[in-house]
């Protein structure tokens, strides 16, 4: 979900929604993350919570070759310029790689934990631009990434720190500027698996060229339009909800 405001104090809101699990990069990795093992339970509700978002009123991107965060992520370069702040709700990973000073944040409204620029640092070592590198050095479980035998969070954030990229990374530890335990074991594993490690940072980076129709205005929220609504909650039975809507078109 992306939240969008401007100085006015508007609040333009859109929601990214992953149709289907594969996207363009399954065609990359055959061990990218896929819909396999997901409950046949779990999996009806995604069209009846799309529907929902959009009963609310809000502008729903749904995504098929791409995922939801490469949406995201082209909506906020695309408005950063715009608006006063861009609020990225999302607790993945990846999804720092768009942060920018603290005109980009990204929110974790579980844990309630915003990370801008600063943040990000703190949490993973490096720059916001240096997370996919980063999560193609340490793997990403969650998309099916495996990363680079014997390389981990430690690691990967003082090498990238001192070379911010891959390619800028020495092949031979004896040329490192700086000491990290087990460097001759990473080096090594660097050398040998240097090819699955720039495909790793191609699945890990964020697409910015979604090709979104929208503009911001089409984004303001204009409150729940009630018809839609109450037909949504008519056909799925959710009739407790209609109390609880804060704002009708």
């Amino acid at each position: 979900m992306i939240s969008l405001l401007r100085e006015s104090g508007v609040t333009h809101v859109a929601v990214a929604f992953d149709t289907v699990i594969e996207s363009f990069r399954n065609d990359l990795f055959t061990g990218y993350k896929t819909g396999e093992g997901i409950e046949p339970e779990l999996w009806a509700q995604f069209p009846i919570a799309e529907e929902g978002l959009r009963a609310l009123g809000l502008t729903v991107w749904s995504m098929v070759d791409f995922e939801a965060d490469d949406a995201m992520a082209t909506a906020a370069l695309r408005w950063v310029d715009d608006v006063e702040q861009v609020m990225i709700c999302s607790p993945d990973k990846d999804m720092t790689q768009a942060v920018i000073a603290d005109r980009v944040v990204t929110y974790d409204r579980m844990r309630q934990v915003l990370l801008d620029e600063e943040g990000v640092h703190g949490k993973f070592g490096v720059a916001p631009d240096s997370i996919p590198d980063y999560l193609a050095l340490v793997g990403d479980t969650a998309d099916g990434v495996p990363g680079v035998p014997s390389w981990g969070a430690k690691s990967a954030s003082a090498v990238l720190a001192e070379y911010h990229r891959l390619d800028r990374i020495p092949l031979d530890e004896n040329e490192w500027t700086i000491e990290v335990r087990g460097a001759s074991r990473l080096a090594e594993n660097l050398r040998t698996h240097l090819a699955d490690a720039k495909l790793y940072r191609t699945l890990t980076t964020l697409r910015r060229d979604v090709p979104i129709q929208e503009s911001l205005e089409d984004l303001e929220w204009q409150g729940v339009p009630r018809a839609i609504f109450d037909a949504f909650c008519d056909a799925h039975g959710f009739d407790t909800i209609r109390d609880r809507v804060p704002r009708w078109s």
